[in-house]
């Protein structure tokens, strides 16, 4: 039975590896095919013209993206891939090159214009630098911004921090300052409850334990009996005053109502 996808499968990576390899085999470090994805790794100098032949020879007429990733435990820490789509063929590549902190890597901005704000991107994020870039600078970042986030040992709270200040009517940039201790979480549900004694939480602790226990056996001790009786029936307070019926209404009384409906 057919399935309906809501978006178009890519064609198959059957014979891709075979045919790429054989036009950049020069330049070729690695091809592999991974995750559904055919993956070529080529040499850093040689991207600008691996790229060009993957676009007019192999018809991957658009370049959909560029992304960095940092292994701070390389020699070349940093990867550069390029994500390539073939409308034509319905399929796309993915082309990786490695680069240092001194190490430049050649821009495609000839190739694709749109190349110029992902290149600053990969600049803003991580540092790497591309030659021949024509407006290499930062993009997502604010001005003076330092460092770059991306990277795996950019701390998480930042190197500066960003604020008005009411004093000098002016934003402002100040060193990141923790006044605050780290707090340790315990990351439990509110039905399981937390180790710890939160303050007033020591009074519903339960009730403190009674060393000897009070029982009533007989009545006696429970205060009930004919004594109890009695003074229960003794009146606290004096009676009110005594009511005659004179037969007369009092002063100020109004007009009984008719059963009748008044009539």
């Amino acid at each position: 039975m057919a399935v309906l996808h809501s978006a178009p499968r890519f064609a198959a990576n059957a014979g891709v590896i075979d045919a790429i390899s054989e036009t950049i085999s020069v330049w070729l470090i690695e091809a592999v095919e991974a995750h559904g994805e055919v993956i070529f790794r080529v040499e850093r100098d040689a991207i600008a013209r691996v790229l060009q032949i993957l676009r007019d020879d192999h018809a991957y007429q658009q370049l959909m993206e560029i992304a960095g990733v940092d292994y701070p435990w390389r020699p070349e820490r940093f990867e550069v891939v390029y994500m390539l789509q073939s409308l034509t063929k319905n399929h796309r590549v993915m082309v990786k090159c490695s680069a240092s902190e001194d190490t430049p890597v050649p821009t495609v901005t000839t190739l694709w214009p749109n190349a110029g704000w992902l290149e600053r991107e990969v600049f803003d994020m991580y540092g790497v630098t591309f030659a021949g870039n024509p407006d290499l600078r930062r993009i997502l970042t604010d001005y003076g911004f330092e460092g770059h986030p991306f990277r795996k040992d950019f701390p998480m709270t930042g190197y500066t921090e960003l604020r008005y200040s009411e004093e000098e009517k002016r934003v402002v940039y100040e060193p990141v300052v923790l006044p605050q201790e780290m707090r340790t979480f315990d990351f439990l549900s509110p039905w399981e409850g937390a180790d710890y004694v939160l303050p007033g939480d020591e009074k519903s602790r339960g009730t403190p334990p009674v060393a000897e226990p009070k029982t009533t056996d007989s009545p006696a001790q429970t205060g009930a009996g004919k004594d109890a009786d009695k003074a229960a029936a003794t009146r606290v307070s004096p009676p009110g005053p005594e009511q005659k019926d004179t037969g007369k209404d009092a002063p100020g009384a109004p007009d009984p109502t008719s059963k009748e409906g008044g009539r």
